[in-house]
């Protein structure tokens, strides 16, 4: 099955994205280990010994043509260090949400998720012709917030009451997702802010 963001691997300076596979799951154990990352009651991130099922549902969503999901490869190591995607895909729209997106954190305050997006972007607004991009996260999750809008995505709103949170530290409670969005009229002055941000000296 063709679908309309097919799997490929895109490569900057800082991050490459390859088509997900079972062969990252070691490498992607050890990294969610950095920081104890599934323990964030805000987010759904998979646990060490949910990794392998997180690889084979993301691996289903693909082959139905809703999801294109990428493993985060750091290219001084060539090891997987996080995960991403292109999810909720709207081929009949020309829509994605780029989103399930998880770093280690020894990565997260440095250069690679800017790029990662960067390429994410460039390749949906300029070969897939995409006429917006949109990325969710919770209401509570203030850095994947602060995140989003250092991109240049503004907010369409918040969904309220949007899912119910099965997380064992939140089982129950509900999430209001904040919706946010680029447009691909937008896309030339965010590639030229995403552009400066990785080209300007960065304080140790």
């Amino acid at each position: 099955m063709t679908s309309f963001a097919a799997p490929l691997t895109l490569k900057g300076q800082h991050v490459h994205l390859q088509p997900l596979s079972g062969s990252h799951h070691d490498d992607l154990v050890d990294a969610v280990k950095d920081g104890e990352l599934w323990t964030h009651w805000y987010t759904a991130i998979p646990a060490p010994d949910s990794m392998q099922a997180e690889i084979t549902r993301r691996l289903g969503l693909q082959s139905q043509g809703s999801m294109t999901p990428f493993a985060v490869i750091d290219p001084a190591s060539g090891r997987a260090v996080g995960m991403t995607t292109y999810m909720n895909i709207d081929a009949a729209n020309r829509r994605v949400e780029i989103g399930s997106t998880w770093y280690r954190r020894s990565v997260q305050r440095g250069p690679l998720n800017t790029e990662a997006k960067r390429l994410l972007l460039a390749h949906a607004f300029e070969q897939l012709n995409c006429i917006a991009v949109e990325f969710r996260t919770h209401f509570f999750n203030q850095q994947s917030r602060r995140a989003i809008e250092r991109l240049g995505a503004k907010l369409d709103g918040v969904l309220r009451n949007h899912q119910i949170n099965n997380h064992p530290l939140a089982q129950g409670a509900l999430r209001d997702t904040c919706v946010y969005s680029i447009l691909a009229s937008e896309w030339p002055s965010v590639k030229t802010h995403l552009d400066y941000q990785l080209q300007r000296p960065r304080n140790s």
